[in-house]
């Protein structure tokens, strides 16, 4: 089966299957029931096919735009007249004229309304200040502009899901027999004996339907609280004159947002001011080419990426009024790719239904056949009777809930039931799955490549030595100022503070309560905190010089760098970064005198010295460097990175996380292995990976560049010796991830924050972003976000994943079971005897315990720590094992055993005799047949293990399905023998019936002990 699975159902990945791939399983699946809920959870492929189409003419609106634009150079701009309704507002442009401006970037028309500036005031709104946050004033710009939302897709009610559930093909045909019955029942018989066949039929279908749609009701109310998590993005904003963060949801035009690398673009908007801005904006267009955006091409489109810079943007054009807004309530309908393994469990769904149909064709015709041989015998096969329709609709009946019992439709739905579950759970335990089949891919982990900073460590960064003019100082608020500054001439002061303050991507401002506040990544607050402890004037500094060009921070040059007017005159730019890369570009130094002197052999060892003992301590190093470039310099031009003066190496603390070393041993005991992967210099990484635990006498540290260098051969002979990468590029991360996954067939988990982590996050089977440290284009190309940034989040990410898979199986070996005795014995005893021991109303009432209660009961196991005790599945493991084939058909023939020996030798052994003796001995084997499902239900709960009650009181849900399910049992036998063709039972047959099915416990046990192959 798993080989036959592999090639029809296998071509479906965890990420980034494509189109045909997906199309194809569907094809392939043909005995379905109900096809509204058996692919609710799948990929809508026409929605799209349409939001690609969307995508496409965004381009050619582009293409269009510039032509028209290039066309209308000689026409002069009309005249624009405000709405009477805006102007009373108390604002001077209306949406529509906005909207017009910078979708269809129209310079003119900016020029026309006096520019960015003219617009932010007719907006009501300052560029340096932003709008007022008075209730009236946001009110009034809501109701005039409207708000940062799109349309979505309303949720469902509880009705639609009874509605879908009503759709099943076999429900229906079950439907108009139970009305033919009531017909002919109450023709024949009257009210209300006549009608009970057909009532027991219809009660048993609206059980079932509403059962169905509870669970899939509650299943939807999970993902969209999952859903609500997911849009939880914020932006910086600049209201009332204060920097503060808020949900881009509440963003207005007339905001004013600062955009740094990584950020996604919330809202329509004009560039205010910034450097080095490059917009990608092929989530919108398809075009990869990124756009250079400028105070002459100010336009900034929602949905798109900065690249490449940071800028102050305006907002103009927010929600529907976006063409992203209009792409977004498009690619919502689309829905997330199903997963591997829900494809998969289609696929034995599908095999299971065609042997299931054939079965009933065969049984329906061996019950016709034999109503034919009696009446013949009876030599009255001309005279058929209202009796005669009914066994001839009752064996019909039994046909298609054979068919309803064989076609295992809640096999692909109980992985979507574990997997919200899972996810559901997992954003308590702060981590928000954003694609369902990272869930179950997580499980199959066989190595996990981690970042640093932030992942191993606390992401909370403090300066605590610097060797700043050739001395090495500890750094301390308890030191004091005075004690630092003293051996630091005052010109060696003025240029440190003058590159802390001014080469930096974060900022010192005063919020609310007039606090200062220190805004940035970790690494910047840390070197802003270490200037204000100098006793620096962060606003004093930036005023006194003029920045004329930023290069921002990127992973791939490991170095930011800025270029200052000087108030005397002359330009000077300022450079940091990695240490041993800045100090390469330096030939010159100060001196402890703050003298400019040339690096000599001596002073250069000294500084590569003070860099590995900072390193060797755990420290991240910065090395900070300046030059001074003459009075001629452009913007555009690049700063030739050469010539710089060495000013200081600082040493940041950065402390490793509190349960990391423990973490990563347990990933070593589940058999995956960690990697560090750090832009850092080599040793800090090998002592902060030797104390978590990463590096062992036995792994390899490597260097990016040296990793760079190797053959296909070296690396096919290094990777799996690697442990820590150093200085590594997004390039380096890349390349190591593919070669784990294609060469050595690994399933990879890749930690990721920046920008430039992207590919290697899209690469990876399972991209972990970072939800503090994390940019928004991190976490759109992940599957997971952990969302406190921390390492043994990750491990019960690698937890709950195994949950998952293993739970699944539990539920298949349970369903497969009842399946296989289900079929086996209604057509066994249909060829064998001439008649099913197993009604329509009883077959309808297994298939609820195996269906819907089986998979809440099995799937919703939670995890335990024993799970991290046994091998990964990896990309090569069956999922239908051979342990699992095992356990399936020990039972099923313990189970078709018992059912037989009851059919055959019952009546005797219980001594049954009297009009009710078959009807006795049918509830007994219907009885005894549900309490082996209930009990194989305990026993499915360990696969392997022979202890199945450890933990069982913890799963309240599985609790509550084995009670009702015994409780409704009871109802069944004892009060509702009209409607379910059954007969009170004495206490001695209620004993033997719940024994037989006890005995499957310890024969499953027994069972269990047979050993067979992993595989």
């Amino acid at each position: 089966m798993e080989s036959y699975l592999n090639e029809n159902f296998g071509q479906v990945r965890p990420k980034n299957s494509s189109e045909e791939a997906l199309q194809r399983w569907r094809e392939l699946c043909w005995v379905v029931k109900n096809p509204t809920r058996r692919f609710r959870f799948t990929a809508n492929i026409s929605k799209r096919v349409e939001a690609q189409a969307i995508r496409r003419s965004n381009k050619e609106l582009r293409v269009a735009v510039l032509v028209s634009q290039a066309a209308l150079q000689f026409i002069q701009g009309a005249s624009y007249t405000v709405p009477e309704e805006v102007e009373a507002a108390g604002f001077r442009i209306c949406a529509d004229e906005l909207g017009s401006i910078v979708e269809g970037h129209n310079v003119k028309k900016l020029k026309v309304h006096g520019g960015v500036n003219g617009i932010a005031d007719k907006l009501s709104t300052s560029t340096t200040n932003g709008i007022s946050t008075s209730q009236d004033s946001l009110s009034q710009r809501k109701g005039v502009y409207g708000i940062n939302k799109f349309t979505e897709t309303p949720p469902k009610g509880f009705f639609v899901f009874v509605w879908e559930a009503l759709q099943d093909m076999t429900l229906m045909i079950l439907a108009v027999c139970s009305v033919i019955s009531l017909i002919v029942g109450i023709t024949m018989e009257g009210w209300p004996k006549g009608a009970h066949d057909g009532l027991g039929i219809v009660a048993s279908i609206l059980l079932v339907v509403f059962v169905t749609a509870t669970s899939d009701y509650k299943q939807s109310l999970q993902f969209k609280d999952l859903d609500k998590e997911k849009k939880k993005i914020t932006v910086q904003v600049t209201r009332n004159g204060y920097r503060q963060k808020i949900s881009i949801y509440n963003l207005l035009p007339g905001d004013i947002v600062h955009l740094a690398i990584g950020d996604q673009v919330p809202a329509d908007g004009l560039f205010v001011s910034g450097f080095s801005l490059l917009i990608n904006e092929s989530s919108l267009t398809g075009e990869c080419e990124p756009i250079n955006v400028t105070a002459e091409h100010p336009f900034l489109l929602s949905g798109t990426k900065v690249q490449d810079g940071s800028c102050k943007m305006l907002v103009t054009t927010v929600g529907m009024r976006t063409q992203w807004g209009k792409l977004m309530a498009t690619l919502t309908e689309g829905g997330d790719d199903e997963t591997p393994l829900q494809v998969k469990l289609n696929g034995v769904a599908t095999i299971i239904g065609k042997i299931g149909l054939f079965f009933a064709v065969i049984t329906f015709s061996v019950l016709v056949q034999g109503l034919f041989s009696l009446k013949l015998r009876e030599g009255s096969h001309w005279n058929w009777s209202g009796e005669d329709a009914l066994k001839g609709l009752e064996y019909f009946a039994v046909a298609v809930t054979i068919v309803v019992v064989a076609v295992p439709e809640g096999l692909p739905l109980a992985v979507t039931l574990s997997l919200a579950f899972a996810m559901k759970k997992m954003m308590n335990d702060k981590a928000l799955v954003r694609h369902l089949s990272a869930c179950e891919t997580m499980g199959s982990a066989t190595t996990i490549c981690s970042d640093k900073t932030g992942t191993l460590t606390t992401n909370h960064m403090t300066v605590v030595k610097a060797c700043i003019c050739g001395k090495i100082k500890e750094v301390s608020s308890s030191v004091g100022t005075s004690a630092f500054r003293s051996d630091i001439s005052d010109s060696s002061l003025k240029v440190l503070l003058q590159s802390i303050f001014t080469n930096t991507g974060g900022e010192i401002v005063k919020n609310e309560d007039n606090k200062i506040e220190v805004l940035g990544t970790p690494t910047e607050t840390a070197l802003l905190d270490f200037g204000l402890l100098l006793g620096g004037d962060f606003q004093a500094e930036r005023q006194e010089s003029k920045l004329v060009k930023v290069e921002p921070f990127n992973s791939t040059k490991k170095r930011m760098g800025v270029v200052l007017e000087l108030p005397g005159g002359g330009f000077r730019a300022y450079c940091k970064g990695a240490s041993e890369i800045i100090l390469a570009a330096c030939d010159k130094f100060m001196d402890s005198n703050g003298e400019v002197v040339l690096l000599n052999e001596a002073s250069i060892n000294h500084l590569k010295d003070t860099i590995e003992q900072f390193a060797n301590e755990a420290l991240r190093t910065l090395c900070l460097a300046y030059k001074d470039i003459g009075n001629e310099f452009c913007a555009e031009s690049p700063v030739s990175f050469e010539g710089y003066t060495c000013i200081g190496i600082v040493g940041i603390k950065d402390p490793v996380r509190p349960g990391v070393k423990e973490s990563v041993a347990i990933c070593r005991s589940a058999g995956i292995t960690v990697r560090m992967v750090t832009g850092d210099n080599i040793n800090t990484a090998k002592a902060i990976a030797r104390e978590c635990g990463i590096l062992t006498d036995n792994g390899i540290a490597i260097e990016g560049p040296e990793f760079r260098e190797k053959s296909e051969e070296e690396l096919h002979k290094l990777i799996p010796k690697i442990q820590v990468m150093a200085r590594s590029s997004p390039l380096d991360k890349h390349t190591l991830v593919k070669h784990l996954r294609t060469t050595f067939e690994e399933v990879v988990a890749v930690t990721g924050d920046g920008t430039n982590d992207a590919p290697a996050l899209h690469e990876a089977d399972i991209g972990l972003a970072m939800g503090i440290a994390g940019t928004e284009v991190a976490k759109e190309s992940a599957d997971v976000i952990i969302l406190d940034d921390n390492f043994s989040t990750i491990v019960t990410v690698a937890k709950w994943g195994r949950s998952v898979y293993i739970n699944i199986q539990k539920f298949v070996q349970f369903q497969l079971t009842v399946n296989v005795v289900a079929l086996i014995v209604n057509f066994s005893s249909a060829c064998l005897t001439g008649s099913a021991p197993l009604t329509a109303v009883q077959l309808l009432w297994v298939n609820m315990i195996m269906d819907t209660l089986g998979a809440l009961a099995l799937a919703t196991e939670p995890p335990n720590d024993d799970l991290m005790k046994r091998t990964p599945v990896g990309r090569k493991g069956n999922f239908i094992s051979n342990v699992m084939w095992r356990n399936i058909l020990g039972q099923s023939f313990y189970q078709f055993v018992i059912i037989w020996y009851l059919q055959t030798a019952g009546k005797a052994a219980f001594h049954l005799d009297g009009s009710d003796s078959d009807l006795i001995l049918n509830t007994l084997i219907f009885n005894t047949f549900v309490f082996c499902q209930v009990f194989n239900e305990i026993s499915s709960r360990e696969m392997e293990k022979i202890n199945v009650f450890k933990g069982i009181l913890d799963n309240y849900v599985f609790v509550a399905v084995l009670t009702c399910t015994v409780f409704f049992q009871i109802i069944i036998i004892e009060f509702l023998g009209t409607f379910a063709n059954t007969h009170p039972l004495t206490l001695p047959q209620w004993f033997l019936s719940v024994s037989l099915g006890f005995l499957g416990m310890p024969i499953a046990a027994a069972i269990k002990m047979i050993p067979v192959g992993s595989a």
